[in-house]
């Protein structure tokens, strides 16, 4: 085209190669007159030369070189397009995220990096070939290398100890805090049927029920509940709180608005307890990581009585925090009764942290042992669990633990048949074998481990429901609603051993009643040596000189039968 200041045209004068041979350069020559040419020639011009000869000699090149780059773009998008469909046509084989464990320079044990964590499964084509839209991802679980000594981890025969008897810790095989960590699933994991779980809010209640309920948790009638143990897609369930918009706000078990939003802004992990009736101690955690203190939301909700008795104890500054836990007063409480009130917090934890992905409730009676992402990896994560709680220790069947709950006195005689008896009409079946692959069917309901996931917040909401309306011992009505749920979704709970409960919390029930009589000892005699005081400066004349008491005999009294004191304490403060 660098002819074309010249005035070549090589598409009307033919081959511009043959003329330079010959010696003679075209050179174009403006014509006064304008000649047309011959018929034959019009005839044999083709699209391309039409162009040339009507087109301005400089915008030729611009010409070609925009339809070049017009071909090139259209090649392109058709290759392209071959090599998406080529690769929807290949199945894709499942995802699979390798996480760095260790970030330490220590070395891993025994290649637990090699762990793969299987967070999502799909494939882009159905079965006929065309496109479907990808689903909802879900943590699919994970598995040890097999040379990992989890995997072949037994445990040990209990020790020959004649003095010791009953239940007992074992050892349970944990990995190191950090691989626990970089183990936490990405995604929620898969919720069997239900979807979408919203909760019933009454202004003005409904006490036309059957029997049972209260104005926290509802009265729902005996066909909503078992329209609630109809597992669809979306449902709507009494779970507490039903009196308010908001749980915590003028619902019965009130939270004032800066704990709200504290509670709130929990995305990760929950550690909770609680203490009712200044009676248990308030026990610190134990061999808790940095990384743990930083992002686990640790609280321990109390009334007004038990935070006075903190006051004077420890102190209460602004930040609200008692060593690791937060503390959480919870005002205008539901329940006359302690042991109902504690309920809320138990198995409400998805409702007072709406945000919060994992929580471990623990009783107050109990010492957190071990790191909670350590806890969370071997009962949750590592088994695909939503949801694990141990099993009773010595007892199997609710039949059993009925009566044994009567002949303790935990609950009136009368209720606990009540429950029993409705449970027996609607199919309860004392425990065999024939159950199997369920291990039991009553729990140590002390610790619980879940995931926040819909199916494990019906099931919490629905356990609750069963206390609200029958007697407050948990373990008799755990197996109805399991198994019910269950029926509808095939899900299933995590029953661990209890000898791996004890191996992280630690029952000091003992020693905080012992330490709440000695207080209370030493009170009463500060009052009665006040007040004998008081009375001799009011007599003015020196008080008769009596010898003091015999001490107690040991023989009259030996330390064993001390327990009859701790049995003959009120109702109030009776445990398990």
């Amino acid at each position: 085209m660098s002819g074309g200041s010249l005035g070549i045209r090589s598409g009307s004068y033919g081959s511009l190669d043959k003329q330079l041979q010959n010696g003679v350069l075209p050179i174009q020559v403006p014509s006064a007159t304008k000649t047309k040419p011959f018929k034959t020639f019009k005839e044999k011009e083709t699209f391309l030369h039409w162009i040339f000869k009507f087109a301005g000699r400089k915008k030729v090149g611009l010409l070609l070189l925009c339809a070049i780059s017009a071909a090139i773009f259209v090649w392109v998008l058709y290759l392209g397009k071959d090599e998406v469909q080529e690769s929807y046509n290949v199945p894709i084989p499942k995802v699979y995220d390798s996480l760095p464990l260790n970030n330490s320079r220590s070395p891993l044990i025994n290649g637990v990096q090699n762990i793969r964590i299987h967070n999502l499964t799909y494939s882009p084509v159905d079965a006929e070939g065309s496109e479907v839209p990808p689903p909802p991802s879900y943590f699919l679980g994970y598995t040890l290398p097999a040379e990992h000594p989890c995997n072949t981890f037994t445990l040990p025969p209990p020790p020959a100890d004649k003095k010791r008897t009953g239940p007992r810790p074992c050892p349970v095989c944990y990995l190191p805090v950090d691989e626990a960590v970089a183990l936490m699933p990405k995604v929620p994991s898969f919720s069997p049927v239900l979807k979408n779980l919203t909760y019933i809010y009454e202004e003005n209640l409904n006490k036309e029920t059957e029997f049972g309920g209260s104005n926290f948790g509802g009265y729902p009638t005996l066909k909503q509940r078992d329209d609630s143990y109809d597992i669809r897609e979306s449902m709507n369930v009494h779970c507490g709180f039903v009196k308010g918009t908001k749980p915590g706000h003028g619902t019965g078990f009130d939270i004032e608005n800066s704990d709200l939003l504290e509670m709130e802004q929990c995305h990760g992990v929950v550690v909770a307890s609680a203490i009712f009736g200044a009676f248990d101690n308030m026990l610190q955690p134990k061999n808790i990581s940095k990384y743990s203190e930083q992002t686990v939301c640790l609280y321990m909700f109390v009334d007004e009585e038990t935070k006075s008795d903190l006051e004077t104890e420890h102190g209460l500054n602004e930040s609200k925090k008692i060593g690791l836990w937060r503390i959480v007063v919870a005002h205008n409480l539901p329940y006359a009764n302690g042991r109902r009130n504690g309920k809320i917090p138990k198995f409400l934890l998805h409702r007072l942290f709406p945000n919060a992905r994992f929580s471990l409730w623990i009783d107050g009676k109990l010492q957190l042992l071990v790191d909670p992402y350590q806890i969370l990896e071997r009962f949750l994560w590592r088994k695909n669990a939503t949801f694990a709680i141990s099993r009773h220790y010595i007892r199997f069947d609710v039949f059993e633990e009925a009566e044994a709950n009567k002949a303790a006195r935990k609950y009136d005689n009368a209720s606990i048949d009540f429950q029993v008896d409705f449970y027996k009409k609607e199919g309860l079946t004392p425990y065999s074998e024939a159950k199997l692959p369920i291990t039991s069917d009553v729990p140590e309901g002390c610790a619980i481990i879940r995931e926040h996931v819909p199916i494990s917040n019906l099931f919490t909401c629905l356990w609750f429901n069963e206390i609200d309306r029958f007697t407050s011992r948990d373990q008799l009505s755990f197996s109805t609603v399991r198994d019910r749920v269950a029926a509808k979704t095939n899900w299933t709970v995590n029953m661990f051993l209890d000898c791996e409960r004890r191996n992280f919390v630690v029952q000091v029930f003992m020693f905080c009643f012992l330490k709440f009589r000695l207080r209370n000892l030493v009170l009463e005699n500060k009052q009665k040596h006040h007040k004998g005081v008081l009375a001799m400066l009011a007599q003015m004349a020196p008080p008769a000189i009596s010898p003091p008491p015999p001490p107690l005999s040991l023989a009259n009294n030996p330390p064993r039968k001390s327990s009859l004191e701790i049995a003959s304490v009120s109702p109030k403060h009776r445990r398990d």
